[in-house]
Formats: C-alpha cells, structure tokens, sequence
C-alpha cells in the first residue's frame, strides 16, 4: 500500500476545503456603522404567519437554517404579520441561530405607552434581549416613537431605528424625514415594476448615508406573471444570473444605494434561487437599462 506524506494530505484536504468552502453572498455595509449586511435577506409578510401545528413551520425551519448556512443573515418582520414574530423566535431559537442573524422589526401602533408595550412584545415572541433594526412602520405617530427608539438605542435595546412605508404616495414624506438624518435605514419598494425610489429617494439615500432596505422586490409576485414561459435572455449569463428571480434581484442589488432586499419566501427551492443573486457578477448601468428594455417587450 502506498503511503501519502504530510504534505500531500495537506494538499489533499486543503483542496477538499477549498471546493467545498460556497461562495460568499455580496455584502454592503451599513453606512452609519461601516457594520456589513448580506445584501439578500428574508421578508415575512405572510409567509411566516402560520400557528404552532401548521405543517409549515418545517420548512420555515430549514428556510431560517439555509439562510444562515448561506451567509445570509437579515430576516424583517412586523407585529403586523400576525404570528411572523412567534415563529422566527421560536424557529431561530430552536436553531440556535439567534447570533447569526439580524432582526428587523417595526412598531405600528399610536402613543408612547403603547408602542412600548407593542416593542416589548416583540423582544419576548422573538426571543431576544436586543432588535437589530427597530422601524416605525408607515410612519405612524412618528414623532411620538422616535422619542422612544433613540432611548432604547442609547440603552442598547436596539441596535439601528428605521422608517418604512409602502406606497410610492408617501416618498416624499419619507424624503423630508431622510434629510434629517435622524434614522439609521429606511425601508421602502423598489422592483423592476415599481421604479419611483430610483428619481429621488435613492439618491437621497446615498447622500445622506442612510441604510436601505427593499422590499416587494417582485412587485407581489406580478413581475413573475409577467414572464411565465419566457426564456431568460441569454446575456443573463454575462451577469452569473440564472432564473428569473435573480434577474429581479441582481437588478435591484446593481443599485449602489442599496444594502439590502427582502423577498418573502416559504420554500427552500426559493431561498436557494434568491441568495444566488447576491452570488458573482452584478449587471452594470447599461445593462441594467438593457434589462428594463427587454422586460418591457415582453
């Protein structure tokens, strides 16, 4: 029997790391912290709203634990999404992924007292001490949370406070609210069906170093209708983009304001499909251009 030397099994496992070692998902940092985020994440709106004996919460499960073993790491939710809260902190604590993730969740409700007692409820159905990202959700009694958020985060009971609305008709309040720089992200819609945020508010964003996170990133699953049984076209290649939903996200991740988008999702093949976009090559600005060309002769 042939015997290997030290340096060849090094070679050997070495080599064996290396291939098995995924590539790493594109991350962009947070500009108030220079703190980097996966710039693939996971939305819960409906998707995650299921009760304790639904039998999805096992693929819930798996989605949460591919999301981390993927390197992906910020997971949005609201007191809004029914039961979204309960099962990320029960399914992430039963993981104990708790560490390697991002919480992002919001308040939406009036008053002071009341949106504490909404934001401490939060912390116990998602089974932590501390939120990543706190919003105020569609703006709602605004003036009287921020109060509240910069305590908490002078406290250290969140990390980041955000704003987030979703429809087009309130970007310019939320452009009036970014230039005070009072609010580490902000979070909005941006997709190749819905481009308004790309003519002021991104820019804006930009300028002002403030964090963006995007959600609808499908236009609630519309663009999806739009090419159902259409091929991709084959200069998709020429960016690492192979579906459909990544052409969505790599165009929407090319945007340099950008940091991070969050599709919802419920099944595995999903996932796996979306952190591919953060993977390889981005389309640069004419191609970009090219993309909302082709999409719109369909």
């Amino acid at each position: 029997m042939r015997l290997l030397g030290a340096g060849a099994i090094y070679t050997m496992i070495s080599s064996k790391a290396t291939q098995a070692k995924p590539p790493d998902i594109l991350k962009r940092p947070i500009p108030r912290s220079g703190e980097l985020l996966p710039a693939i994440g996971v939305g819960t709106w409906q998707t995650f709203d299921v009760g304790p004996a639904d039998p999805a919460r096992a693929e819930l499960k798996e989605v949460l634990r591919l999301l981390a073993e993927g390197g992906g790491k910020v997971i949005d939710s609201s007191p809004m999404y029914g039961e979204a809260e309960r099962v990320v902190g029960d399914l992430a604590s039963e993981l104990g992924i708790r560490d390697r993730l991002f919480y992002a969740t919001k308040v939406w409700t009036s008053g002071r007292e009341a949106g504490i007692r909404q934001m401490e409820t939060s912390l116990r159905l998602m089974r932590t001490r501390r939120i990543d990202l706190m919003q105020v959700h569609n703006l709602l009694d605004l003036s009287t949370h921020l109060g509240t958020l910069r305590d908490w985060k002078a406290a250290g009971k969140i990390r980041y406070l955000g704003i987030t609305h979703y429809h087009s008709g309130a970007y310019a309040d939320l452009e009036r609210l970014i230039r005070t720089k009072d609010y580490d992200f902000v979070q909005f819609n941006y997709s190749m069906a819905e481009r308004e945020a790309e003519t002021r508010l991104l820019p804006l964003c930009a300028d002002t170093g403030t964090a963006v996170l995007v959600n609808r990133p499908f236009s609630h699953a519309n663009l999806f209708g739009k090419v159902a049984g259409k091929p991709l076209p084959p200069w998709a290649a020429e960016f690492d983009c192979a579906s459909w939903a990544q052409f969505f996200l790599k165009f929407i991740l090319a945007h340099p304001a950008v940091t991070c988008a969050i599709p919802g999702m419920r099944r595995v093949t999903h996932l796996k499909d979306n952190l591919q976009a953060g993977i390889g090559r981005l389309p640069d600005p004419a191609t970009r251009r090219r993309m909302v060309e082709y999409l719109e002769r369909l």
